[in-house]
């Protein structure tokens, strides 16, 4: 099995940061591409970061300037620095992974979501 477990989400007001934090765990091979997608309500998900294992970045427009993703290859672990939030920022956040387990081979999973939520 292979857990994702987020962390970090809360309230802020705007213009307020708060960090995301991802850990993979399980019977885990190799990681390729982490990242973070986000559903605000009555809307799709959509991806907010994503970072390969050479550590490549791409970011949705909408974050750009603002959000920096990173990860620890050594700890399973990927982040999301989220800085001068806005409102329209609220949203569920899950953590992805492609990733390859032993004896199974490369897919996708989600972590659970965690919620964010900018407001005075």
């Amino acid at each position: 099995q292979v857990q994702l477990v987020e962390s970090g989400g809360g309230l802020v007001q705007p213009g307020g940061s708060l960090r995301l934090s991802c850990v993979a765990s399980g019977s885990i091979f190799s990681i390729n591409a982490m990242g973070w997608y986000r559903q605000a309500p009555g809307k799709e998900r959509e991806l907010a970061a994503v970072i390969t294992s050479g550590g490549s970045t791409n970011y949705a427009d909408s974050v750009k300037g603002r959000f920096t993703i990173s990860r620890d290859n050594a700890k399973n672990t990927v982040y999301l620095q989220m800085n001068s939030l806005k409102p329209e920022d609220t949203a569920v956040y899950y953590c992805y992974a492609n990733l390859r387990r032993l004896g199974v081979g490369v897919r996708a999973y989600w972590g659970q979501g965690t919620q964010v939520t900018v407001s005075s």
